[in-house]
């Protein structure tokens, strides 16, 4: 198979797909890799690292689609990069495609077979091409925070963890799961107070014995979130319903009763936010006001730390994208359950529940679509 790793073009995404270390497992595997020009220099590859791991060099960006019967990405395709996907292309990446009916109705109509990361899924539930990225962006949400937190960026002008006589900040983290936990550790490692709330009660033991009760701990509910949220002066999105949009659990009635000058990064942003007053933002316009409240929603957090991002994302995901290459996306996916849980379009039908009932459009489980496809 010849698989395409393009530059990605998404503002200030600064990450890459595939390493040299990647490239060269694929070609050892016999397949020919497509790379284009300076796609993996803002993470710290070079070109002629690609070269030497066996990689072919293009310098055109639509020269990677063109050749590809597998394009690993790690955003999805923007508006430009439309008319250059194809039918029976596999398209590997982070999708989010429940917060992006446009896209999705673009892989329907153009018949791209796309496998979207963050769905690919485990028997128990976890979620290994989403980890990384949820670990880096739970830890730079309090980062980001703690910065716009400062007066000079519109924020209440607070110190996250405080000076001796003067209280660190008071930190709300929205959902327990990855990226609240990688939060939360962040948070508590620069003295901030910290409250975790989630729905699941055994997920709050686990916090609890993980962090050593150094944490307040909360069941997700309406009057907590409402209660807590009005308190705090940084609030975390951390929610994810795998596959679907999140739930909006901050209202905008909520906002309205928060400190002038908080600051709230909803991390959620990817499918669609958790905050009801969030919309999506980008690196190089990352904040908005609400009601004096500083919302940071930017979609690609982990691009703005792209050696660590890519290294960890490449880690989790070059054993998948040689199953796909090897094999062909229909035998890939019935050898490997996990793997086909993350296929959200075959065929022009949609294969993910969550994503269909994001648009009110219809779906087929994937056994269905399967039955009629060619290797």
């Amino acid at each position: 198979m010849i698989v395409g790793v393009p530059r990605e073009v998404k503002d200030l995404e600064h990450r890459v797909s595939t390493t040299p270390a990647g490239v060269r497992e694929y070609v050892a595997h016999g397949h020919t890799v497509v790379v284009e020009a300076k796609a993996g220099l803002a993470s710290g590859f070079r070109d002629d690292e690609y070269v030497a791991a066996g990689a072919r060099l293009v310098q055109r960006h639509e020269d990677v689609f063109a050749a590809a019967g597998m394009v690993v990405k790690v955003k999805e395709p923007v508006t430009s990069e439309y008319d250059l996907l194809r039918p029976g292309q596999v398209l590997f990446a982070y999708l989010h495609l429940a917060a992006d009916e446009p896209l999705t109705r673009v892989l329907v109509e153009r018949r791209v077979r796309a496998v979207a990361y963050e769905t690919v899924q485990h028997a128990d539930g976890h979620l290994p091409l989403l980890t990384p990225m949820s670990e880096v962006a739970g830890r730079m949400s309090v980062q980001v925070g703690a910065h716009f937190l400062e007066r000079t960026y519109g924020g209440r002008g607070m110190l996250l963890g405080g000076v001796p006589g003067v209280p660190g900040a008071e930190v709300v983290i929205v959902g327990g799961g990855v990226v609240g936990t990688n939060a939360a550790q962040i948070a508590l490692g620069m003295g901030a107070n910290v409250t975790i709330l989630d729905r699941s009660i055994e997920r709050l033991r686990h916090l609890d014995a993980v962090l050593h009760g150094r944490i307040h701990l909360l069941a997700s509910n309406g009057l907590n979130i409402a209660e807590v949220v009005q308190r705090a002066d940084l609030v975390i999105g951390a929610v994810l319903v795998t596959g679907a949009r999140a739930p909006k659990l901050v209202t905008a009635a909520m906002v309205t009763t928060m400190k002038a000058g908080a600051v709230m990064v909803d991390v959620a942003i990817d499918q669609g936010g958790c905050f009801e007053t969030s919309h999506p933002t980008s690196h190089s316009d990352p904040v908005f006001d609400v009601d004096g409240v500083i919302h940071y929603c930017v979609t690609n957090m982990p691009g703005a730390v792209p050696r660590t991002s890519t290294l960890g994302l490449s880690n989790v995901t070059l054993p998948y994208g040689l199953a796909l290459a090897d094999h062909g996306l229909v035998s890939a996916v019935r050898r490997d359950p996990d793997l086909g849980k993350g296929v959200n379009v075959l065929e022009g039908r949609i294969t993910q529940e969550g994503v269909a009932d994001a648009f009110g459009a219809s779906w087929a489980p994937l056994d269905s679509v399967l039955e009629c496809c060619a290797a």
